[in-house]
């Protein structure tokens, strides 16, 4: 029995007008940028009543966004084939490339905030300069479209997701393929370091999650959590957890230091596109067919029962809506926003319940193993009076 994750508390934000493809977080957490099937960057404000911008250039739906090291730069890669640098600011001004001979499938900074990856259809990976956007170099053994691309914490390599079932991992002076993982059962829809750099996981069309060592290029965890397809992940900046967001329309946390199912999340309705931890770790932020981008706290410290009670009687009348000016019928959403907490809050009792028996299961083992041990003792007492 697995636990649904006691009391998290969501904000939602409303504007986009078909899928949400992508969403990153600034380092600051005052903005949050996310990307669409229809054609638009939204970056929104964290700060309540805060409007947010919509950003309009791409000719085609925006498949990839990410903000800059330092939060002063947005990146974007559309299936309008180019790449833009935006300014996060009410001009929304940018600055356009083309960067491939296909759709644009992920742009990834460097940690310096120097050099740009993006990842594309036409089956490369391509390496540019943020300061004019010069190009630096192409790797291009991949057979079919590559759809993620990603820089080491460090800078020294790059990892890469393909149709072709493989993930890569470039160094990125050389610019060699170092290995090829090949354990992939489906296409590799997303992939991304650890932050310690030590190792890689990725999300796949198989319903897995992989987690790789780079160093010693073997498997080391294996996730089969998800129902459908795993479009998209990312690690809490501690290392700790894995967020996972799947077809199945749940978001997952992985706890990797247990290599187990952590929390199971329910707000999307159909399938959650992408999923992002803020850089300080205590938010993250999903994206769905549904149009609609959430913003969830974390709280994994409340693992023991006794603090789930606690969480679950001050957390759930808390009410984190949060709403984009983008004119809609109020008091329709407030009595669905009603509905949507009761609802929530009933899921919250029951998720406590889950979590009683699967402490009481916990107890009945040990209970159970303290018994056979008392047997076996008994047995050897037994044993030896006999001889």
């Amino acid at each position: 029995l697995l636990p649904h994750c006691p009391s998290l508390t969501k904000r939602h934000f409303k504007g986009h007008r078909d899928a949400v493809t992508s969403v990153d977080f600034s380092l600051n957490k005052k903005q949050l940028a996310s990307g669409s099937m229809d054609s638009c960057l939204m970056i929104w404000s964290m700060r309540p009543q805060m409007r947010a911008y919509r950003f309009m250039g791409h000719k085609d739906a925006v498949m990839c966004v990410q903000f800059s090291p330092s939060g002063h730069l947005v990146a974007s890669g559309s299936r309008d084939k180019t790449v833009r640098l935006w300014v996060p600011s009410v001009k929304g001004e940018s600055t356009v490339f083309k960067a491939h001979t296909g759709t644009v499938r992920s742009v990834h900074f460097s940690s310096d905030g120097q050099s740009l990856v993006t990842a594309s259809d036409d089956k490369t990976i391509k390496v540019w300069t943020v300061h004019r956007q010069k190009f630096l170099f192409s790797l291009s053994q991949h057979i079919n479209w590559v759809r993620c691309a990603k820089f080491s914490p460090d800078g020294r390599l790059i990892v890469s997701a393909s149709d072709d079932k493989t993930v890569k991992l470039w160094d990125k002076t050389s610019r060699e393929c170092i290995h090829s993982f090949c354990e992939h059962g489906g296409f590799v829809n997303h992939v991304d370091f650890h932050p310690s750099g030590t190792c890689i996981a990725a999300a796949g069309t198989d319903n897995t999650v992989k987690v790789w060592d780079v160093r010693m290029n073997r498997l080391l965890q294996h996730y089969q959590v998800h129902s459908a397809v795993v479009n998209s992940l990312s690690f809490h900046p501690s290392g700790n957890y894995l967020v996972t967001a799947s077809n199945d329309s749940t978001l997952k946390i992985l706890d990797l230091l247990e290599g187990r199912l952590l929390y199971t999340l329910h707000g999307h309705q159909g399938p959650a596109t992408c999923v992002a931890f803020s850089r300080t770790g205590d938010f993250f932020a999903s994206g769905g067919s549904d149009e609609q981008v959430m913003v969830w706290k974390t709280n994994f410290d409340a693992a023991d029962y006794g603090d789930v009670l606690k969480t679950q009687k001050s957390g759930t009348s808390v009410d984190g809506t949060h709403h984009s000016q983008v004119g809609q019928n109020h008091h329709h959403q407030q009595d669905e926003e009603t509905i949507a907490n009761t609802l929530e809050h009933i899921v919250g009792q029951l998720d406590v319940l889950t979590q009683t028996v699967s402490i009481l299961e916990q107890r009945l083992t040990l209970t159970e193993d303290k018994l056979k041990e008392c047997l076996e003792n008994q047995q050897k007492i037994i044993q030896n009076k006999v001889n």
